[in-house]
């Protein structure tokens, strides 16, 4: 757990001195309807991988993707998944691969838990937390693939620091991305695009793939409109595909 900062201006500290920065706002909303927290308590613990957590796993021991899954298979990751409406599709549509969501905001993982329960979806697996801490024990070039999807945008400046997209948290999933595997990155906010470019430029483990304006302003092939994005079409505001390889 993050401990207060002695030093004024700094936020949280980790127990290495690191910095703790969170990425996302609150966590909860509305209260959960019965059938809900019933998913949470019980089918949640089913499907989360264990050891994530420094209390579950203080040496930050690597996780075993087979036995999570039950079976070997490409492995997805979706950071910050909102209601899980794009990893719900993905999932549905890609039987044979393992997605795992990362969502701190719990009435977000209760809406996605009520999506699988309903279609008995099981190629999926949940941690209800910070990212970061999965990502610390993903084992070394596990992923396929990994989506960042309409990130909280903390649009004042003083703020920016939070935002997933920076060095520090790029690195952490290239370490766990494949060679050759492909982040894909979509906002609606302008200054997050050039912020999310600015961070890749310094980075020799990206390489960005777009060669024309078209694949910066049409959706994916296999894209699904999440509520997010149709929130951002309704103000105006234009939706942003970025796609990098991991080099």
């Amino acid at each position: 757990m993050p401990k207060k900062s002695p030093t004024p201006g700094i936020g949280p500290v980790r127990e290495d001195g690191t910095e703790w920065r969170n990425f996302y706002g609150r966590r909860h909303g509305k209260k959960l309807r019965a059938a809900q927290a019933h998913d949470m308590d019980v089918t949640l613990a089913e499907i989360a991988p264990q050891g994530v957590t420094r209390e579950d796993n203080p040496d930050r021991t690597p996780i075993d993707l087979t036995d999570l899954f039950g079976r070997d298979a490409p492995v997805w990751l979706e950071i910050g998944f909102g209601a899980g409406e794009h990893m719900f599709h993905q999932a549905g549509s890609n039987p044979g691969v393992g997605i795992i969501g990362c969502e701190p905001y719990i009435n977000g993982v209760a809406q996605l838990m009520s999506k699988m329960r309903d279609d008995l979806l099981d190629n999926v697996r949940i941690h209800a937390g910070d990212a970061r801490d999965l990502l610390e024990v993903l084992p070394e070039g596990s992923l396929d693939r990994a989506f960042l999807l309409y990130p909280d945008p903390w649009p004042k400046t003083r703020h920016h620091r939070r935002r997933f997209a920076s060095v520090e948290n790029f690195t952490a999933l290239a370490r766990a991305l494949k060679s050759g595997a492909h982040l894909r990155v979509a906002t609606d906010i302008p200054d997050y695009v050039r912020h999310t470019l600015d961070v890749v430029r310094k980075m020799p483990e990206f390489e960005w793939l777009a060669e024309g304006p078209a694949d910066w302003r049409e959706p994916w092939s296999d894209w699904t409109r999440t509520r997010y994005e149709a929130k951002a079409i309704r103000e105006d505001r234009v939706p942003h595909y970025l796609t990098f390889r991991r080099v």
